[in-house]
């Protein structure tokens, strides 16, 4: 029998590229579907944040226990059992008949999400070296912008069809198919296990703590408002939910663009000014979008926030990931996307905190979460700045 001929970095990019995307539209179509399984299972749209919370807090603790053991097995073999696991879990959900059956399926599903980011992340900075990891980076990145483009707008579509139920099973479906040709065409990607790296702890250095405060606020700032937008846009700015699909869409294509222009912009002048410029473009879109009345309309509105977000979080992730080396990767970037998770869920706990929905679904209390987020992302290219002078000596 004639060995399989290994895959192209252009094809494992993909497939990675493809299994980012399912993960995604899993966690991302679960905010925009809220206000649908809200009123059917009987949840208070002002506690919408809750179920976006269980997925973070699970990812959390679970990215927590990857940091100290994820480098311990062969990349393939992890990422098919996130991913099968993932899976299940999504396809749980359609079965939740209260609130708390529902978050219970939530938490699973983040936990093995959680992982199966992190790897598909740690695979791409194995194989791809430093001067072509920016635009790897974005390649795979882009399964959140397809996951707005074509992933989030199909779930609600076939929701108003089929019921909110629908979705959760055709994305678990997709993901256990995954699994399967990531179990068939991957190689087994265990040269990290020969590192003389595998067993040290990460060193805490400057640099360390510097990725990690960039991407904590920045998340955090984001997920004070992510979990209620859909339920902002369509009560507050009377966005009609039959054409929610395509405000994703319109996010999506400008993530996508975003995107690509962050990873090369990235590998040719480095991350500090694409974080500026999208940090920017964050404050003046929720100046003006998150106010009543607002002073953009919602799809550009949305489009904004989307893409500007989109930049950011693919130049400050290729900058970090020149921090670790190869026996520490998978560690690394589960330890920061354990931080990611837990600012995550904490910014999606914390927006309970802050609003208010009156009897017709309107939320109170967007600007003062709005502000805020503003004001902790334009913190953000300052400590970008900072970490950029330290990478060279942190490879050192």
């Amino acid at each position: 029998m004639k060995p399989r001929k290994p895959l192209s970095e252009g094809a494992v990019l993909f497939l990675l590229a493809s299994v980012h995307f399912a993960n995604l539209v899993d966690f991302m179509m679960v905010m925009p579907l809220g206000p649908d399984f809200a009123l059917a299972l009987g949840i208070p749209m002002s506690d919408l944040g809750l179920i976006g919370g269980a997925y973070t807090a699970s990812a959390f603790v679970v990215g927590v226990l990857g940091a100290r053991f994820l480098d311990r097995w062969p990349r393939r073999q992890a990422l098919v059992t996130s991913a099968a696991g993932l899976g299940l879990a999504t396809v749980a959900g359609a079965f939740a008949w209260d609130a708390g059956s529902l978050i219970a399926a939530r938490v699973a599903a983040g936990a093995f999400g959680g992982l199966a980011g992190t790897l598909c992340f740690s695979i791409v900075v194995d194989l791809v070296p430093d001067e072509r990891r920016g635009k790897a980076m974005a390649v795979v990145s882009s399964g959140f912008s397809l996951s707005s483009i074509v992933g989030v707008p199909l779930g609600l579509e076939l929701a108003r069809r089929g019921g909110w139920r629908a979705p959760f099973v055709l994305v678990g479906g997709v993901i256990l198919a995954l699994a399967a040709a990531c179990r068939f065409a991957l190689p087994p990607l265990s040269a990290h296990l020969d590192s003389r790296e595998r067993e040290q702890p990460l060193a805490l250095d400057e640099a360390l703590y510097l990725s990690f405060a960039a991407f904590a606020l920045a998340i955090l700032g984001n997920f004070l408002l992510i979990p209620n937008l859909s339920a902002f846009l369509q009560f507050n700015a009377g966005f009609p939910r039959e054409h929610l699909g395509y405000l994703y869409l319109a996010g999506g294509v400008a993530s996508l663009a975003s995107m690509r222009l962050a990873g090369v912009w990235t590998d040719r002048a480095g991350a500090f000014p694409a974080v500026t410029v999208a940090s920017l473009v964050v404050a003046a879109t929720l100046a003006a979008g998150v106010r009543q009345p607002p002073l953009i309309a919602p799809a550009l509105f949305f489009a904004a926030f989307m893409g500007a977000n989109a930049m950011r979080w693919v130049s400050i992730y290729s900058l970090a990931s020149r921090l670790p080396p190869p026996g520490a990767r998978g560690r690394f970037l589960s330890a920061q996307a354990a931080l990611g998770h837990a600012f995550s869920g904490l910014g999606a706990w914390g927006s309970t905190r802050f609003l208010t929905a009156d009897a017709a679904g309107r939320l109170y209390g967007m600007e003062r979460l709005a502000l805020a987020a503003a004001v902790m992302g334009l913190c953000v290219p300052l400590i970008v700045r900072r970490l950029e002078a330290r990478v060279p000596r942190a490879r050192a």
